[in-house]
């Protein structure tokens, strides 16, 4: 969800890869819905949001799919890939993921703790050598110098899964930022390795603060198995599970079935601009370098929902899922997100005034959600406003795609709750069993 390419970064302050469009652009876009059959019209309602949410010029386009222990339970894809074009969303147009990455990331680093090669509570200095000497930002001199201390204790797997080791994001953070332009520092969205240089602003453990932890674990699952992320998860994961558009290098053919990306104006109208991850990177970024289908990710998911299998494949033991989607911080709470680069990110909380949790790597409602999900639900999100959660009790498991900016756009996010309500309250889904 933090991942700022700096080419993107120059053309979003341009703006110049589309031109501006309001609300009356979106009249008349094309549009699929389905249901699985014996269900057609029960969820009607998000079909009806979605199609308002496009109209309305909430989102060009936009894709959302849920599934239950049965099997898919919705699809629906309103709008178009580019409003330019004439290709219509689908359930197979190609995203970028961002931070919906994290998930996968922490899915093979849990594979390599079943198999004994990793451990929690293990220093991961023994795994990468440059963790040996954490140091923490402890502020700035008059002259601007950084000051920086050792840090109280070392980092271990657990601190990197849960973010609690001190590494932070500079999209949230008053501090990075200004590291960054003072040391030159690269930022950790150009995929350059320079970026792992990056200061803790706090002593691993003493509170949680997203950021660029699960790129760390990205370099540890390399290490551990001899395998660059792209290979390993391709081996491991995606072919296991059928999720053949979904990789860190895009191909020509993939290229063609993008969506754009859009700006919000201050207007609320939206203007395209130019989005891509670095595709040749100095390392394959686990905190945010995917892109893949709609499909693709509800495969992933429902491999989580029914305890680490989908389709005869086993990915993950039952219990390591339920470890997964457990608390695994504590005493500690999850933050709000304060944004330092409106461009980028608004301020989130994804359930604003609820005490929060995270698991390994997901973000946990200790209450009943306000649109339906229940308590001990898990998810989290993409920067171009894309999320996905996980319900263990109810059984169902939901996600919404668009490639939009700033993330935690209000009307995007109105936009997802509709559709969680949609698929609870549809209807008889709140009373089946």
């Amino acid at each position: 969800m933090s991942i700022i390419l700096e080419k993107s970064r120059r053309d979003f302050l341009r703006l110049s890869a589309g031109s501006l469009l309001g609300a009356a652009a979106f009249a008349t876009l094309p549009a699929l819905g389905a249901t699985r059959r014996g269900e057609r019209g029960r969820f009607r309602s998000i079909d009806e949001a979605l199609q308002r949410g496009v109209a309305s010029g909430t989102v060009a386009g936009v894709v959302a799919l849920a599934a239950d222990s049965r099997g898919v339970l919705y699809e629906g894809a309103y709008g178009k890939r580019d409003l330019a074009g004439a290709a219509g969303m689908t359930q197979d147009t190609v995203f970028w993921l961002l931070s919906m990455t994290k998930a996968i990331t922490a899915t093979a680093c849990m594979q390599l703790v079943e198999q004994g090669k990793l451990s929690l509570e293990q220093p991961m200095s023994q795994v990468l050598p440059e963790l040996a000497a954490p140091m923490v930002l402890d502020g700035f001199d008059a002259s601007g110098k950084p000051k920086l201390r050792p840090a109280k204790r070392a980092i271990t797997l657990r601190h990197l899964l849960t973010h609690t080791s001190g590494f932070t994001y500079s999209n949230w953070s008053d501090r990075i930022p200004r590291y960054e332009k003072a040391t030159g520092m690269p930022d950790i969205a150009e995929s350059r390795n320079g970026a792992f240089a990056s200061p803790l602003e706090f002593d691993p453990g003493e509170r949680w603060q997203y950021g660029i932890g699960m790129d760390v674990v990205g370099k540890i699952v390399e290490a551990v198995s001899g395998q660059s992320l792209e290979i390993y998860f391709k081996e491991r994961i995606f072919e296991p599970l059928g999720m053949a558009s979904t990789g860190f290098l895009i191909s020509s053919a993939q290229k063609q079935r993008m969506a754009t990306t859009y700006a919000r104006q201050a207007d609320g109208s939206l203007k395209a601009m130019a989005f891509e991850m670095p595709q040749r990177p100095e390392f394959f970024s686990g905190g945010g370098g995917l892109f893949g289908t709609p499909r693709d990710y509800m495969a992933f998911l429902r491999m989580l929902l029914a305890d680490g299998t989908f389709n005869g494949a086993r990915i993950l033991k039952p219990q390591t899922v339920a470890a997964m989607r457990t608390n695994q911080i504590g005493e500690l709470d999850v933050n709000p997100l304060k944004s330092s680069a409106p461009a980028w990110s608004n301020d989130a909380d994804l359930f604003p005034g609820m005490q929060q949790k995270w698991g390994l790597s997901f973000d946990i409602n200790t209450q009943p959600g306000p649109s339906g999900r229940c308590a001990g639900s898990y998810g989290w999100a993409g920067l171009l406003n894309c999320y996905y959660w996980v319900d263990p009790v109810k059984k169902v498991t939901g996600a919404m795609l668009t490639q939009l900016l700033p993330f935690y756009d209000a009307r995007a996010v109105d936009l997802f709750g509709a559709f969680e309500r949609g698929l609870y309250f549809g209807d008889d889904y709140a009373t089946r069993g």
